[in-house]
């Protein structure tokens, strides 16, 4: 639990407002976020690329838009100068719904559409992050026809191990993400013999949830090698991109410090410049994501029905695995706190929703002090919670909430059961 999260008198609160309060206001399910901590977790990214820049390096931080989209987040961290890395049209409208720069978003993802690279050549993108050969000759018929030079990276896919779940695996020769690294090369000399594609920089995202920066580094190594490589094919970069990926504490992990790890990266890339490319100015650009925006919140839920079957007590609760997938998905793992903080003997209760699959679970075998009609923290859900959520058994998406300086805002209501359907028709 951060500092952000915290007990005064038995009551759970964040940033000094009570969530039980919050619960009785706006109703649960409940999305509840910490600006200070979402601000905070920007920063140690940005704080420490300032540190390191200078007229031959510079940095951008480009936050991951899918791990929370909410218009509200998206702002704050505009405002702090972030840029954007999306993965569709929608995402590139919602970074500019929310008021932030287009020109400093970065459009990765193996399926982009004719019509979302229009769009983004439209709106004059930082640049596309292409994914496979095809995808660079779509990308350059569409600038043909619009009369425009489109941006390029490619995510090049270095084959290196991340040592985390292999839903959230991204960098191994089995996914589906990038392009082979022993491709690259003929990729990039075809790219730079376009008329509409303008070959900007290298890109790599090895996956998600990473504790440890070993293979973070060692993927920049290949890929430090490979711009060697093209350097001397007379191909010049102007970024590399490292991608994201550090993780966060769900329980009790220990991720590798952002400061410690952007000091190893940025060291090396220096040491790098120096000894090979003396006179060439380069950028760094990363996209972080869960980092930013996980523990910056959480999910509410009220207790509805406490349950025993045989020798297995259930709590019943009014969140599902619509509201949070990531435990049904992956069996991910989420703190579970009590919001009253009841005195008592505790009891094992798996955490279930109302949706009707077996799968539907928000965690198992916590140890408990509650009734029916308490509400709970989950806790660790600002990222891939609510963007992640559907409308499964027509239920209408929960309420989100922000907390600044004191006073908490309503940043998304709650679906209602006729908007769900408002697009249906019956046939005449």
């Amino acid at each position: 639990m951060t500092q952000h999260f915290s007990y005064q008198d038995d009551t759970l609160n964040i940033d000094g407002i009570s969530l039980k309060e919050l619960a009785i206001e706006y109703g649960t399910p409940l999305y509840v976020y910490s600006k200070k901590a979402l601000v905070e977790n920007f920063r140690q990214y940005a704080d420490t690329c300032k540190r390191f820049e200078s007229d031959k390096i510079h940095s951008l931080v480009c936050y991951s838009v899918k791990s929370n989209s909410n218009l509200a987040i998206l702002n704050i961290l505009g405002q702090e100068g972030a840029g954007f890395d999306i993965v569709s049209g929608g995402e590139l409208q919602r970074v500019i719904a929310a008021g932030c720069d287009p020109r400093k978003v970065i459009f990765s993802g193996v399926g982009k559409t004719a019509n979302e690279i229009g769009l983004a050549l439209k709106h004059d993108i930082h640049c596309f992050n292409i994914e496979s050969f095809a995808e660079l000759h779509r990308i350059n018929q569409v600038a043909q026809e619009m009369g425009k030079q489109a941006r390029v990276s490619f995510r090049v896919n270095p084959n290196v191990d991340p040592k985390t779940h292999p839903y959230i695996s991204t960098g191994l020769k089995e996914n589906k993400f990038g392009i082979p690294y022993e491709e690259a090369l003929a990729c990039y000399k075809a790219a730079a013999s376009m008329t509409n594609i303008d070959v900007t920089g290298i890109d790599c995202h090895i996956g998600s949830q990473l504790l440890d920066d070993a293979p973070l580094l060692e993927a920049l190594d290949k890929l430090l090698h490979l711009v060697d490589q093209l350097s001397e094919e007379g191909i010049t970069l102007k970024h590399i991109d490292i991608g994201g990926g550090i993780g966060i504490t769900y329980d009790d992990e220990k991720p590798v410090a952002i400061s410690d790890y952007l000091t190893r990266l940025f060291t090396r890339v220096e040491n790098w410049r120096k000894q090979k490319h003396p006179d060439q100015s380069i950028g760094l650009m990363f996209e972080p994501g869960r980092s930013i925006s996980g523990n910056a919140g959480l999910l509410l839920t009220q207790v509805q029905y406490l349950k025993t079957n045989s020798d297995k007590n259930f709590a019943i609760v009014d969140a599902a695995m619509n509201d949070l997938m990531r435990p049904s998905l992956y069996e991910a793992w989420h703190k579970v706190l009590p919001v009253s903080n009841r005195k008592g003997e505790a009891t094992s209760y798996d955490i279930v929703g109302p949706v009707c699959e077996s799968g539907d679970w928000l965690a198992k075998q916590r140890e408990l002090v509650i009734q029916a009609d308490d509400i709970l923290a989950i806790m660790s859900a600002g990222a891939y919670g609510m963007a992640m959520a559907s409308n499964y058994n027509t239920r209408g998406r929960a309420a989100e909430v922000l907390v600044d300086n004191g006073n908490a805002y309503l940043i998304r209501r709650r679906e209602t059961p006729e908007e769900l359907f408002a697009l249906e028709s019956v046939l005449p």
